[in-house]
């Protein structure tokens, strides 16, 4: 069973609280100081989302890599039986250094750590609600297709819900630039609202 991880109207997660409508009204007449809270809670929930989405893209090189290795592609990564989150780990360093892998995401700078690691990890894992997973070659290729598929749906659900917190992030950002850029707010009176 795949874990509903999108927004939901009046939820009380982070990002319920990010998407819904009302976090972008009235943007202009908010003090600073609940400007950059607002801005700061929308980054950091990029950066979950970002490590989320990382989680589901290692698994998929993962499955990936087994599927060709089955259809016997020339040069495919064999996937070794892992079976503990550091064979897991061993296994995607192989697949990651295969010079075939093309796709290298660019994502944003951020300073941000993600907050949420082990609800993040729980999530990748639900998607796929196989206890075979940490064997792949214990897999026949309906289930490694149908492990796929459960992935594909949710990192595509994923990069939606981050794309949307980013806009969120921008116009935070573009808010917090106009009034310094308008001279509404001077460089001491933002050092000030800043200090704790």
């Amino acid at each position: 069973m795949v874990e509903h991880s999108g927004y939901q109207q009046g939820g009380r997660r982070a990002l319920d609280r990010v998407l819904a409508p009302e976090f972008l009204e009235g943007l202009g007449e908010l003090p600073l100081d609940e400007l950059r809270a607002r801005r700061d809670l929308a980054e950091q929930e990029e950066a979950d989302l970002s490590y989320a989405r990382r989680l589901l893209q290692g698994r998929l090189d993962l499955l990936r890599a087994e599927g060709e290795r089955r259809q016997g592609v020339d040069g495919a990564v064999d996937v070794p039986a892992a079976r503990s989150d550091a064979e897991l780990v061993a296994a995607l360093t192989d697949v990651l250094a295969d010079p075939r892998r093309t796709h290298h995401g660019m994502g944003r700078f951020t300073s941000v750590e993600p907050s949420r690691v082990g609800e993040h990890r729980r999530r990748a894992e639900l998607a796929v609600a196989d206890p075979h997973l940490s064997d792949l070659t214990a897999m026949d290729d309906e289930q490694l297709a149908g492990a796929r598929e459960r992935l594909l749906a949710l990192e595509h659900e994923l990069s939606g819900d981050r794309h949307r917190v980013q806009e969120v992030m921008d116009a935070c950002t573009e808010e917090v630039t106009r009034r310094y850029r308008e001279g509404l707010v001077s460089v001491e009176d933002a050092l000030r609202t800043s200090r704790p």
